[in-house]
């Protein structure tokens, strides 16, 4: 089968919105959470969120939003599209210039597209009240189009001329995860040269706010104390925003135009806890038997990994759930590094598999480890479990990239240092 590697990437995030500075704070340590002024009052007991610097959405009409001059837009391009549509614009540009791809390389037959958003429901809203208040035929144009999930691949397709297929996955915080193993399988199979995988979020109070009717969401109102994962008092996750991109090509393709490569997409499992709605199985046999899966169609052994990208929340439940699952997949003493990104950035929701993905191409390609942030004691169910809350310095060559979603969808990936 056809091998797979990762040739550009492009970021909107809470910790930058380029590959140098989110490179540089990831290095660092350095987290994007701050207080988010929607939530001041006492009525809402979140106060924090992975913000958005340098863009701003604060109504529905986008000639009211603000971004970086680079990104403008003529005017029919950006009537349809949400907040997540137009930041997946923009990481989409950045990982097209970063993998050195020129517009017929873009728009080939052979160049598919699958993206992931839970949609934008700021958009849903507006619209929907214009519809039910002033009637339906006061909606505008575009309403139809940027009210739906599909947003995002509708909108990415027509500006960037997308031919080889487009599709969008809907496995809640597990999706862009489930989209990278697609793009696996279109490579492998020769279905596909190149895969953009997208995964974007609206950083609005729409978005994130009702994870805290189901008590998911940090009640701290200190940035420095939230999110951390597997500490001891961590009390839920904090939400962001953004857009991620990725390039997946065959190395056939690459090397055709000797282009630079991050990692190699070496294999992907998917598993279904069968457990319950929310709540992850605590046993963590389905997150186990994913792992182990996707290690197997790497072609490797447990023992050949050296750095795991958790999915690790900080909520309670889930954080020990991964913990116990990883305790089945590795032999005794020999779970590997791990950490969670999550803690810098907050939880992208259905973006975080592709961001942490992409963080994860990074810290291979660069040769350093990202910490696990803000741990002041670690839960006591990490004994023995060797979690990164420091820099220190290794240079992973092999990394499992775990992610899990609402209905119980697990979904493992492995990455490994590119070798021709």
């Amino acid at each position: 089968m056809n091998r797979a590697v990762i040739t550009g990437l492009g970021f909107i995030t809470s910790i930058g919105n380029s590959k140098a500075t989110v490179l540089e704070n990831l290095r660092a340590g350095r987290h994007g959470i701050a207080p988010f002024p929607d939530w001041a009052g006492p009525e809402c007991p979140p106060k924090l969120m992975g913000t958005i610097k340098e863009f701003s959405f604060p109504s529905a009409d986008f000639e009211d939003w603000t971004h970086p001059a680079e990104y403008r837009l003529r005017r029919e391009l950006m009537r349809p599209m949400t907040p997540n549509a137009f930041m997946s614009h923009c990481a989409m540009k950045q990982a097209i210039a970063d993998a050195k791809l020129d517009d017929t390389m873009v728009s080939d037959p052979r160049v598919a597209l699958i993206c992931s958003t839970g949609g934008s429901p700021t958009m849903l809203y507006d619209n929907l009240q214009t519809m039910t208040s002033r009637g339906v035929m006061k909606c505008q144009p575009m309403s139809m189009v940027n009210s739906i999930t599909g947003s995002l691949y509708i909108n990415l397709v027509n500006t960037y001329k997308i031919r080889g297929g487009a599709m969008q996955t809907a496995s809640a915080c597990a999706s862009t995860a489930h989209a990278l193993g697609f793009a696996l399988d279109h490579i492998r199979l020769g279905r596909r040269d190149r895969v953009f995988v997208v995964g974007a979020e609206d950083p609005l109070s729409l978005s994130i706010l009702p994870f805290a009717c189901i008590r998911a969401l940090s009640t701290q109102s200190d940035p420095e104390l939230a999110p951390r994962a597997f500490d001891v008092a961590r009390d839920g996750f904090v939400g962001t925003g953004g857009a991620v991109a990725l390039v997946v090509e065959s190395l056939e393709a690459a090397e055709a135009r000797g282009a630079g490569v991050y990692a190699e997409l070496k294999g992907w499992a998917e598993s279904s806890d069968g457990y319950d709605v929310f709540a992850p199985d605590p046993s963590g046999a389905g997150l186990a038997r994913a792992m182990r899966d996707a290690i197997a169609d790497a072609g490797m052994q447990p023992e050949s990994i050296d750095y795991i990208n958790a999915h690790a929340t900080s909520t309670p439940p889930g954080d020990a759930a991964e913990i116990t699952a990883l305790r089945q997949v590795f032999p005794e003493g020999g779970i590997p590094k791990i950490s969670s990104t999550k803690s810098l950035t907050g939880h992208g929701l259905s973006m975080a598999g592709a961001m942490e993905s992409a963080f994860s191409c990074l810290a291979i390609k660069e040769g350093f480890t990202p910490i696990s942030a803000k741990i002041t004691q670690l839960d006591p169910m990490c004994e023995g479990v060797p979690v990164v809350t420091k820099p220190i310095d290794f240079a992973p060559k092999r990394v499992l990239k775990n992610s899990s979603g609402f209905g119980g969808a697990n979904v493992a990936l492995v990455f490994e240092s590119f070798a021709t």
